[in-house]
């Protein structure tokens, strides 16, 4: 019987630390209506695509290597985005933890005719590293050098300890006998 341990890495094999602003993304679209629904307002899956790409981009630059969407943890529709108008999303990472990383996403709307900025929805994602061979490998260890990016790293902590005991709910709820009466789906 083999037993398998967790070799520690050696100093060559963990990344060196990145600070947040080596990783920033920022994204623009012009929504047209093939983006829209009958209302002519941005999609929100459409939305969430473009959410994905511009912070996969600063999880790419973050870890250097693959990395895939592993939750959307949360997103904000705060107004609508209508055809013309500019999309401009901003991506950063919050945190690294040993194989993923948070991004949170910020998403602004401008109105080019009437020179209105707004902001239009945030997000935050987790991203995890991956090799060619779709194996997690380690993620560079993140600095945050300001207030506002230490605030997030603190924030990015709590929403992982929030996520963790949802996941841990979940598996005890499907371990847990149904109670008598319960509705099961398909019936």
């Amino acid at each position: 019987m083999t037993i398998a341990t967790e070799t520690k890495p050696s100093p060559a094999e963990i990344p060196a630390a990145r600070a947040v602003s080596e990783s920033q993304s920022e994204m623009t679209e012009l929504i047209l209506p093939n983006d829209t629904n009958t209302l002519g307002n941005l999609l929100g899956g459409r939305l969430m695509h473009f959410i994905d790409l511009v912070g996969a981009m600063a999880a790419y630059r973050h870890s250097r290597t693959h990395v895939v969407t592993a939750a959307m943890d949360h997103i904000d529709f705060i107004q609508p985005v209508h055809v013309g108008d500019l999309l401009i999303l901003k991506a950063s990472v919050n945190r690294a933890f040993s194989k993923s990383l948070e991004v949170g996403v910020k998403v602004y709307a401008e109105n080019t005719q009437a020179g209105l900025y707004r902001h239009v929805a945030s997000a935050y994602l987790v991203f995890v590293a991956i090799d060619s061979n779709g194996n997690p490998v380690r993620v560079p260890e993140l600095v945050p050098e300001t207030p506002d990016e230490l605030r997030r790293f603190e924030g990015a902590h709590r929403r992982r300890e929030n996520r963790e005991a949802e996941s841990e709910r979940r598996k005890l709820a499907k371990l847990a006998p149904a109670s008598h009466g319960s509705v099961r789906p398909g019936r």
